[in-house]
């Protein structure tokens, strides 16, 4: 008889790939799905990038790189962060790994001890909380709200930090709501965590994606009194098209980048090398590829927002990432019931929104990383739906 770990009885599966795989499946069987359910670019990796990736095998880089990652990596991190946020960390200091869903790990396995809480706001990316009971720790969820623009407040943020908090998650812009925190917001929430003694996790993996001039700030440059408390993770997925290449990375304070290091050597040795080589392209010479893909999502997010609220369904606007959030509290439908209707009678494929955490329920998550034309489609299908079912 096999015995599992108690661990993997605290954890459960991923909703969003649960639903990616119900979609797939219909496409398998030659069924015309659009799927809103991928937090996936839909862009081609830009050709310069991906002829790096060429040149590095041409090259005979096939081998193991540093554990940390190759050095230029790392120091076109180090760099990226000095010029645009004026933060200053060495090559040491950054740690390449395979996704930013890797560097997340890593981090929480190596900061984390069992019962200590890791305090997420939500709707939260869906990872969080399970890589929080992975590790050990106790997630602590603060629901935020529609009326608050799904944001943490400062006094939200007070009441629930305790002697046993170890780390508090931010994430903006955010997945799955779109969310972003302003300036002053951010400052809010710094003079409250400088106060208590707790890692915070900056999640900035949607940082160029942002609309309607809104300026991402970097919490650790708007508060240095927070750095060596903080661990900046970001990659190049989102920004430069580039999921499948699974280069994250994190940049962090001394003590904890060599901790961490030593979490990371034992799980791999060491992220593609050609994949590096990729991004190292990516973060030098890749911002015009940037800009073009962040007008085109901006133009898709202006035709899902306006169009789901045209067919009944009240959609927060989006500052950020690349996620449509409607209501369905219009329906009566649950949000899992909502979306496997949809999914079966028109073939549109949705995340429900408890998936995302205490407040997510009622809603959806529609990912507009898509064409143009077939949001479109989608939203012909949907109108149908809601013919019948509003």
């Amino acid at each position: 008889m096999t015995t599992l770990a108690a661990r993997t009885k605290l954890i459960k599966p991923s909703v969003t790939l649960a639903i990616a795989a119900k979609a797939g499946k219909l496409r398998a069987e030659g069924v015309d799905v659009v799927n809103f359910s991928a937090g996936e670019p839909d862009f081609d990796t830009p050709q310069h990038i991906k002829d790096a990736a060429i040149e590095a095998l041409r090259k005979g880089m096939t081998k193991y790189t540093d554990v940390k990652g190759i050095e230029p990596l790392r120091e076109a991190i180090a760099e990226k962060h000095r010029i645009e946020y004026g933060l200053s960390y060495r090559k040491e200091d950054v740690l390449v790994s395979c996704g930013a869903k890797h560097s997340l790990y890593n981090l929480l396995q190596t900061v984390v001890d069992p019962g200590d809480e890791v305090v997420i706001p939500s709707p939260y990316w869906v990872s969080y909380s399970d890589m929080a009971l992975l590790a050990g720790g106790v997630p602590k969820i603060i629901p935020t709200s529609e009326a608050s623009g799904f944001r943490m407040g400062p006094a939200d943020l007070a009441a629930a930090l305790t002697p046993r908090t170890r780390v508090v998650m931010l994430n903006s812009p955010c997945n799955p709501t779109g969310a972003c925190y302003d300036r002053d917001e951010l400052l809010a929430l710094a003079r409250v965590l400088e106060k208590h003694d707790c890692l915070i996790l900056s999640d900035d993996i949607y940082e160029k994606i942002v609309y309607d001039g809104f300026q991402f700030h970097n919490l650790v440059a708007l508060s240095p009194a927070l750095r060596e408390r903080t661990i900046i993770v970001n990659g190049v997925s989102k920004t430069y098209a580039m999921t499948g290449w699974r280069i994250g990375y994190a940049a962090a304070p001394q003590e904890l980048s060599a901790a961490m290091h030593k979490v990371h050597q034992y799980t791999i040795m060491s992220a593609p090398t050609m994949a590096q080589a990729a991004a190292l392209e990516a973060l030098l010479h890749g911002e015009e590829h940037v800009e073009r893909m962040r007008q085109e999502y901006d133009r898709r997010r202006r035709l899902i927002v306006s169009g789901l609220n045209q067919i009944g369904l009240k959609t927060f606007e989006p500052q950020g990432a690349f996620y449509a959030f409607p209501s369905i509290a219009v329906t009566g439908m649950s949000d899992e019931e909502f979306a496997e209707k949809l999914l079966y009678e028109e073939k549109v494929a949705v995340v429900p929104g408890n998936a995302f955490g205490a407040g997510g329920e009622g809603y959806l998550r529609c990912s507009y990383a898509t064409a143009y034309e077939k949001i479109e489609e989608a939203l012909r299908r949907m109108e149908r739906f809601m013919r019948r079912h509003g």
